[in-house]
């Protein structure tokens, strides 16, 4: 089928399902009345996973992933393993020319070292290495695989921009790669409801989601520490933004907020976009699960850091 009449069959599809979703309009009020005056822009994606009600907030505009560009290039790696051309327990040698400057673990390793391929994964998805994630999105087979992935998965606004030919353009309005808050909510949606290459595949990908290292100024440190929670951020100057799955016991939900254009490009704890993901995101577990008296901590910790 050629691209362009795949685009757009698949085009319809998205279409219908968000036309067709509930909207929760009591709580789609209380998110927008709490997103106004931000100096920037915001996008949000909001689902209960058990009623199917969706709460949205410029949902289907285009953001940039900054570091959840992770979360397709964990897809392109999942379905190589899959389809027999990578195993998680084999080997690969590092080389000082995969090194990304930063603060990355794998940045530190000797070249010549082996590791293998799930802690490469683990570095990419937990502590949002760079040089880990640039080194699977090659070993996937580069960004064009990875986008082809992402349309399958029926995202037509989702790309890997970086080091992938045809999308220098892209990259430089949207660096590594772009998405919309809808698109990456459906896809978590998927992974979750083990519809995505496989059951096994996809819990594979929610076990490397499960362990996020940052959750000290992102809106993870705002839910209980008790409950699970399968998400990844990405941070630039001016964007800061999380995509997660709370499995919640009585109604577990997706929570995807986007910025671009911040005018507050602090590092800080009191950044303007993370205050408020966080604020959100304590709106949102007193609203699923009100019945829970958990409350989060307040830390005014301050950290610098390059993901």
């Amino acid at each position: 089928m050629p691209r362009f009449i795949a685009l757009l069959f698949v085009g319809l599809i998205a279409s219908s399902t968000l036309l067709a979703q509930l909207h929760d309009k009591k709580l789609e009020a209380k998110i927008a009345e709490r997103l106004q005056g931000f100096k920037g822009e915001v996008g949000l994606y909001v689902k209960d996973l058990r009623s199917g009600r969706v709460s949205l907030y410029n949902a289907d505009t285009v953001f940039p992933t900054a570091s959840i560009v992770k979360v397709p290039i964990l897809l392109g790696i999942t379905a190589a393993v899959d389809n027999g051309q990578l195993s998680y327990d084999s080997n690969h040698v590092y080389r000082d020319s995969l090194l990304y400057a930063g603060e990355d673990i794998l940045g530190s390793f000797k070249d010549g070292e082996k590791i293998a391929l799930k802690k490469i994964i683990m570095l990419m998805m937990t502590t949002s290495d760079n040089t880990a994630s640039l080194w699977l999105q090659s070993l996937a087979g580069g960004g064009k695989r990875i986008n082809e992935l992402l349309l399958q998965q029926g995202l037509l606004n989702t790309y890997v921009n970086s080091r992938t030919p045809g999308r220098e353009a892209n990259r430089t309005q949207y660096g590594w790669g772009q998405t919309t808050p809808a698109e990456m909510g459906r896809l978590l949606e998927k992974i979750y409801r083990k519809e995505v290459i496989s059951a096994y595949a996809s819990e594979k990908m929610l076990r490397a989601m499960s362990r996020n290292f940052w959750d000290e100024d992102e809106s993870l440190g705002s839910f209980p520490p008790y409950i699970e929670v399968f998400s990844k951020n990405g941070c630039v100057n001016a964007s800061r933004s999380e995509a997660m799955i709370v499995n919640a016991p009585n109604r577990p939900f997706v929570f995807c907020i986007f910025t671009k254009n911040n005018q507050d490009q602090r590092w800080t704890h009191d950044n303007e976009a993370w205050t408020l993901a966080r604020s959100v995101a304590t709106l949102l577990w007193n609203y699923f699960e009100p019945n829970d008296k958990w409350v989060a901590p307040v830390n005014e910790k301050i950290s610098n850091r390059p993901n």
